[in-house]
């Protein structure tokens, strides 16, 4: 960490999270990397620092605010106050209105909304403050469409979409940049070539493809920011 500069990724996974926190690294930001389970960090961690980046992995359940209050004040004594938060944690549970249970219900509503307010809770203050700071939240295309059995997850999506908007309208004027990115289509992970093997490339949404859109958002310049980007392959129906 040479230059102080500190971003968190909370919802970090092979795909999307671990390019977002790989793209960060390479302009030098420390990196806090949180997720619920540790093998879900390792790799990312070791990828970073291989290339003589600095990350910090933290585990870290999105759905329990102590839980994350708990880890960016480990960020906070371990690398500093975050200057870019992204929250990219999520929960899918596919199932009917009378199908789902209160729980299953309730569990993704806080990975795919509440999560995202906990984590901004954390990292707004220092930001306000210093009056500058990113805070990007990773949505879907269930953040504009409820569909049939995706109640679980549009609910959640829905919400973090407008608290985007709400935050942004709080927070744009004190320096702080929000924004919303809708992932429209399947992203190139391991777990979506494992289903399907056959897949073409140019079919998916490339993690470092979208890492590198998030990184334009924070690198934007302040007279002309963006609220919503959306984003999918070119052969994508919408």
């Amino acid at each position: 960490m040479e230059n102080g500069r500190v971003a968190v990724v909370l919802g970090v996974g092979p795909g999307l999270g671990a390019a977002i926190a790989r793209r960060f690294a390479r302009e030098g930001f420390a990196v806090a990397l949180m997720a619920r389970r540790e093998e879900s960090l390792s790799v990312a961690r070791e990828e970073i620092e291989g290339e003589g980046g600095t990350a910090l992995a933290v585990e870290t359940d999105a759905t329990d605010a102590a839980s994350v209050a708990d880890a960016f004040d480990r960020v906070r004594d371990e690398l500093g106050d975050p200057e870019v938060f992204v929250y990219n944690a999520g929960a899918f549970q596919m199932g009917g209105i009378l199908e789902l249970s209160p729980e299953q219900f309730d569990n993704c509503l806080r990975a795919n909304c509440s999560g995202a307010f906990y984590g901004a809770q954390q990292v707004l203050p220092a930001m306000a403050e210093r009056g500058s700071g990113t805070v990007i939240l990773t949505g879907a295309t269930a953040s504009l469409r409820g569909s049939a059995r995706f109640a679980a997850l549009s609910t959640g999506k829905f919400g973090l979409r407008a608290l985007a908007q709400s935050m942004a309208r709080e927070f744009w004027p004190q320096g702080i940049h929000v924004a919303h990115v809708v992932i429209d289509g399947q992203i190139d992970t391991p777990r979506v070539r494992e289903m399907s093997p056959d897949r073409e490339e140019h079919t998916m949404l490339s993690p470092d493809a979208i890492a590198e859109a998030y990184w334009r958002l924070h690198d934007q310049n302040r007279t002309a920011w963006t609220l919503e980007l959306d984003l999918r392959p070119a052969v994508e129906s919408f």
